[in-house]
């Protein structure tokens, strides 16, 4: 079985990949974050880092899918290989961060790659406006995410909602994150559970 939780920078998806793999006892792949060479400067000049940004996560992210499949075990992983290649890569392009030969480059090696995996079993999207976005940021502290703009995370957030409503790769489940606190409420928690676990019948 293979969940993947996607959302927007701030959305709370490590945190729920965390407690989700906690509660079922299943292993968490997480997000190359702290090794990742290209953050600190992908924030301080997109333009001049974003192909190198998304190259790495890309490689990254189709290594991990490939270990996923191989392993045969249960897995939740924070964030999917489509989230690069239908939203961070396009919006980069459109926002003039990203040149049109790098995209199309970048789209190409996504399409070799997406020919090769699976997609996950379940995908659980976590919904955030920006405003809940911009606290949990804010809350986590990394320095490299202080100089996000507003207008970048409002960009995501239309095509995350663009991208989800035309996913079709399997089961879906859509959380609304700005209301509920499933790290400090358990009946939070409780509730997203019970609706994993609908999903997940529904699949045998």
């Amino acid at each position: 079985m293979h969940i993947a939780i996607a959302g927007n920078i701030g959305s709370g998806k490590t945190t729920l990949t965390e407690l989700l793999a906690k509660q079922y006892g299943w292993e968490a792949h997480f997000e190359d974050v702290n090794e990742n060479p290209y953050l600190n400067d992908f924030y301080e000049d997109m333009k001049r880092w974003s192909f190198n940004l998304q190259i790495y996560f890309l490689k990254s992210r189709f290594t991990q899918i490939m270990d996923i499949r191989k392993s045969g075990k249960n897995v939740i992983q924070d964030r999917t290989i489509y989230e690069d290649a239908q939203i961070f890569a396009p919006n980069l392009y459109e926002m003039e961060l990203m040149s049109e030969r790098d995209f199309n480059n970048y789209s190409k090696l996504f399409k070799l790659m997406s020919s090769m995996i699976q997609a996950p079993d379940l995908l659980i999207y976590l919904r955030s406006s920006v405003p809940t976005l911009v606290d949990h940021i804010q809350k986590r502290g990394r320095d490299y995410e202080e100089t996000i703009r507003l207008d970048y995370l409002n960009n995501l957030n239309t095509r995350y909602e663009k991208w989800v409503a035309n996913y079709d790769r399997g089961k879906l489940l859509i959380i609304d994150a700005d209301n509920i606190d499933f790290l400090k409420n358990p009946n939070d928690l409780n509730s997203i559970m019970d609706k994993v676990e609908a999903q997940i019948h529904g699949l045998f």
